[in-house]
């Protein structure tokens, strides 16, 4: 199976800690739709015999910006050029969007799960942010998404923001649990050198927390978590047991995924590939049939490194008896004394030959992938 992950690069404004591709500029919308639905014919083969479609996600950038024509237009195309038979189709949205007429539409296109850009149920952090929405359209958006019949729902949340006490955190962390959405994807802020927050960095008018605080606030996040029922199932995604993301576990699990739009990342199994971060000249190459894509071929060493990074993230871990089988490799092994250390230090665990993280050891999820890989 393979999900197809459609990059929509429009927003209503900058936040001040985004440096994901987007445009504020609208104008090129319908164009963009269109280049998009060309690029889905244009690159129709290159997930292979694996090409049933499982899962499709709208990312970006904001894809509820879209209306409800340009979304089916590219569901349309999505299903004229793929063999569909979809577990999962999720929307990203902002709380700002979202109205009872566009939540029946969504359901009407065949949307079935619905990711919320909350960030925060603090006013002053949105205000802070740039955010678009308020602290009460947060939770009516919630509220309107329930009531419209979404069983799947995500929210975003982020920790991190410069602070001088935890109470902020405590608060976004115990409206989380009152609404009780079924799923929260929860990422520490980080300040990118070309974002607002990077140049005010810079300047000195704003102080970045210590990695104490923040490691503080993510454990305040596990424990919540845990308290109300929600499994971590990846480093930063917990849900409720019947509500993990199929489309995102897939990514982790290596299962192959075809990109669309401006800076869109594809995976087919072996080697990775990603399009043109400019809105313009995507558009150009869609249209005079020469895709600007920048291939990046994975050795055998760095598909297994790849493999070990991103499933050591997860509940289900590293599977031992797969790298065996498929490239001739026992990591065990080779890595026997670095995995005794691991354990003997509560970061790492190895139940039916395989290496799962402790609650310890998620704290230090990519240093220990690295020193695993190959």
């Amino acid at each position: 199976m393979s999900g197809i992950y459609l990059h929509i690069p429009f927003c209503k404004q900058a936040c001040h800690y985004c440096d994901f591709h987007f445009s504020t500029n609208p104008q090129t919308m319908e164009k963009m739709v269109e280049a998009m639905c060309r690029e889905l014919a244009l690159q129709k083969d290159y997930l292979g015999t694996q090409k049933l479609i499982k899962t499709i996600y709208f990312g970006g950038g904001t894809p509820s910006l879209l209306p409800t024509k340009m979304l089916e237009r590219l569901l349309e195309a999505v299903n004229a050029n793929y063999a569909v038979n979809p577990e999962e189709v999720t929307l990203e949205t902002n709380p700002d969007d979202l109205t009872v007429k566009k939540l029946q539409d969504f359901k009407s296109l065949g949307i079935d799960r619905l990711s919320i850009g909350i960030q925060s149920f603090n006013e002053g952090i949105l205000q802070f942010s740039n955010r678009a929405h308020t602290a009460s359209e947060s939770i009516k958006s919630i509220e309107l998404a329930q009531k419209a019949g979404f069983e799947k729902l995500s929210i975003d949340l982020m920790y991190g923001f410069p602070s001088a006490d935890h109470q902020i955190w405590k608060g976004d962390l115990q409206k989380a649990v009152e609404i009780d959405a079924g799923h929260i994807s929860s990422y520490c802020l980080t300040i990118e050198p070309k974002t607002a927050f990077g140049v005010w960095a810079k300047k000195g008018k704003i102080q970045p927390n210590s990695d104490d605080f923040n490691a503080e606030q993510f454990e305040m996040l596990q424990e919540k978590m845990e308290q109300n029922g929600y499994i971590q199932y990846e480093i930063s995604n917990f849900g409720k047991p019947d509500s993990f993301a199929i489309h995102n576990s897939n990514y982790w699990k290596g299962v192959p995924y075809q990109g669309i739009g401006p800076s869109a990342h594809s995976f087919d199994g072996k080697n990775r590939q990603h399009n043109i971060a400019n809105n313009i000249k995507y558009i150009t190459g869609v249209e005079t049939g020469s895709l600007a894509i920048i291939s990046d071929p994975l050795t055998g060493n760095d598909i297994i490194n790849e493999y070990i990074l991103t499933s050591l993230r997860t509940i289900w871990g590293v599977d031992l008896t797969l790298i065996q089988e498929r490239h001739q490799i026992n990591l065990l092994e080779l890595h026997s004394q670095l995995i005794a250390t691991l354990k003997k230090e509560g970061l790492l665990e190895n139940p039916d030959n395989k290496l799962v993280l402790t609650k310890k050891g998620k704290l230090l999820a990519d240093l220990i992938a690295e020193k695993l890989f190959i």
